[in-house]
């Protein structure tokens, strides 16, 4: 099965020719042409393709089980697919199109890559013996080898920015679930990488802490920062987000602005998704 709706942009071979997107104004930080990703028997997704434009915020919307979250860990290379082309900043990520890598060389091939991205998850999933600061400076330290003093003065700027300065020496297990996200956030921005993923950052949230996790989010997108958010939060997408994908069964059925995915959606499963969630 291939998904009928295709990108917005026609993907071109021959390098970073393929980091502009179809009408040739707004660069692309990411490019999938046709990922296809199976677990067992069951393919999840069908071909996809999507474009993930530079400096902006892509939601990615779409019913329980429509596979957003398995394209959110494609792109990155938590999930390998089976089959199509993934690229980023026009580079082609090592295990697209059967470019593959065997051994060590493969490995540090998509760690490198994989360091390009920032990934956020549903359960924060912080280091539980660590504190704040220690979760967030473990990565800057072990993997791009910064000097420990250098990281912990980048960690505290991080955690100053999500609004966390006085719970640096906190564990997770103090902390509130927001502010644990919050640490993922900065966790994530300490690696310095050119996009962040975002999977559904506030469904394991208690609905009074939702908005500090969004705020931060917001922040980011005023910020310029290129982001790909899972999110139920329809009023977040349409304020946020540059460009809305609504995802099902697999395909992506619909791509727009959030003012045509909202308030005109062409699709009639957009229009069925919608009248249930707003």
């Amino acid at each position: 099965m291939e998904c009928e709706h295709k990108a917005e942009g026609e993907w071109k071979p021959g390098g970073r020719e393929g980091s502009v997107s179809g009408d040739g104004s707004d660069p692309v930080s990411v490019r999938a042409i046709g990922v296809t990703k199976s677990f067992g028997p069951v393919e999840v997704l069908h071909g996809v393709s999507i474009d993930i434009p530079s400096h902006g915020t892509t939601a990615i919307i779409g019913p329980s089980g429509s596979g957003k979250t398995t394209l959110l860990r494609c792109l990155n290379g938590l999930e390998l697919p089976e089959r199509g082309r993934i690229e980023v900043e026009g580079d082609i990520m090592p295990w697209s199109d059967g470019r593959s890598i065997l051994g060590r060389r493969r490995e540090r091939e998509v760690v490198r890559f994989r360091q390009e991205f920032g990934f956020v998850f549903q359960r924060f999933n912080l280091w539980p013996h660590m504190t704040a600061l220690e979760n967030v400076t473990a990565g800057p330290v072990r993997v791009r080898r910064m000097p420990a003093e250098e990281a912990r003065e980048l960690g505290r700027t991080l955690l100053r920015r999500v609004g966390l300065e006085q719970k640096l020496d906190e564990y997770p297990r103090r902390l509130s679930g927001g502010q644990q996200q919050r640490v993922a956030i900065a966790r994530a921005l300490a690696m310095g990488p050119k996009i962040l993923l975002f999977d559904e950052p506030t469904s394991a949230l208690d609905p009074e802490m939702v908005g500090e996790v969004l705020a931060v989010i917001k922040d980011l997108a005023l910020q310029g920062m290129t982001m790909a958010c899972v999110t139920h939060e329809i009023g977040f997408a349409r304020e946020v987000a540059r460009k809305v994908v609504m995802m099902d069964e697999g395909c992506i059925v619909e791509e727009g602005d959030p003012q045509q995915v909202f308030d005109v959606p062409s699709s009639a499963r957009t229009r069925q998704f919608l009248s249930k969630v707003l």
